[in-house]
């Protein structure tokens, strides 16, 4: 396993303290939060009325739609209320979203694929090309190919009894349970966890079998999901590196758009 590739200021009043931490921390954090919560809402009212993916994977042992949800939902801490109140209100609402792939060219050569779920795709469509106008981006078709669908199984830095899982130990792991790679997860922010999550990449048709080998092996599975990874990366300059995160940042921000891939190293 251990061979395998892997990829001082003036004092202030307590009371200001704690504003300025509301405010600067706090604030950004919840409204953050807030948008997460609303996108994982969208997304299990879609997948309860039985919409699947731009492109479902042939593959009979992949979880479903909904199960791979409904588990994202669980591991962002989402409210056990939320996560049901969305389901059932898909039953209720006659209003259908529409799962769209966006392809688009970013600064500097970096290609972007957007996962956009939307009622109104007009309107999304051109949100995005405004975003992607405004930070030297735009829609561009191609850029799928710079792409491949693969399974991914994130798992918690922290085993089922607590203890922090060693890379070691997830090589070992990823060996048991078929997984192709493993690496630390730094794309994703996890709130509640310093250290990052770790990433396990299979084929698609083995995603439900690495998932349950890696709960078995005693690790603590996030989520399972088809997923595009980027064949290459490329690496930016600072200032073009500069103006690509405004770019993502600007994209995540999109209340549409539900998950973004990028090359970028």
């Amino acid at each position: 396993a251990a061979g395998r590739p892997l990829h001082v200021g003036p004092p202030s009043w307590a009371g200001h303290n704690r504003w300025s931490k509301v405010r600067n921390v706090k604030g950004p954090r919840d409204a953050a939060r807030s948008r997460l919560f609303q996108r994982l809402s969208l997304m299990l009212r879609t997948a309860a009325r039985g919409r699947d993916l731009p492109e479902p994977p042939p593959h009979p042992q992949t979880p479903t739609v909904l199960a791979n949800v409904v588990e994202q939902c669980r591991a962002k801490n989402m409210p056990k209320a939320s996560i049901e109140a969305a389901i059932h209100g898909a039953e209720r609402s006659a209003a259908v979203a529409a799962r769209l792939l966006y392809e688009a060219r970013g600064p500097g050569g970096s290609a972007l694929l957007l996962e956009v779920l939307t009622d109104n795709p007009r309107r999304s469509q051109q949100d995005v090309r405004l975003i992607l106008t405004r930070h030297g981006g735009t829609m561009a078709e191609g850029a799928r190919h710079g792409f491949e669908q693969k399974g991914v199984v994130r798992v918690g830095p922290r085993d089922l009894r607590g203890h922090l899982v060693s890379l070691e130990e997830a090589l070992e792991a990823a060996l048991e349970a078929g997984a192709q790679d493993v690496c630390p997860d730094e794309e994703e922010e996890e709130e509640e966890e310093e250290e990052p999550a770790l990433k396990f990449i299979c084929e698609p048709s083995a995603l439900r079998t690495v998932r349950e080998r890696l709960e078995a092996s005693g690790l603590r599975p996030l989520s399972a999901a088809i997923e595009y990874l980027p064949r290459d990366r490329v690496t930016l300059p600072e200032g073009t590196r500069e103006q690509v995160e405004r770019l993502l940042q600007a994209l995540g921000d999109c209340p549409d758009i539900v998950r973004l891939y990028h090359n970028i190293q």
